[in-house]
């Protein structure tokens, strides 16, 4: 599955790295359907990410019935991504 999506960064106090990306409701939905089958424990799904030239595996979460996208200190850094800043995410289940 391959989702393109556009949202604002938070900052959630979960597991590090405190930037997030929300995917939005209709995706979180689609990828909530296939969970049970890329799951590799606790909800948590792997993914492969970009957000501008910066390209990188993570593991969404999910929270209050979406996703979220970690945003790793790294990526902020090389795509000078923040808390409030309005991001566009290339991402692969």
């Amino acid at each position: 599955m391959i989702l393109e999506f556009s949202a604002e960064a938070i900052e959630w106090r979960g597991p590090a790295p405190f930037v997030y990306v929300p995917i939005p409701p209709e995706p979180s939905a689609d990828i909530k359907a296939i969970s049970n089958r890329v799951t590799y424990g606790w909800g948590v799904i792997p993914a492969r990410v970009r957000i501008g030239q910066t390209e990188y595996k993570t593991s969404l979460f999910p929270k209050d019935g979406r996703y979220l996208v970690p945003v790793k200190v790294a990526v902020q850094r090389a795509e000078g991504v923040g808390v409030g800043d309005w991001v566009s995410v290339w991402l692969e289940i």
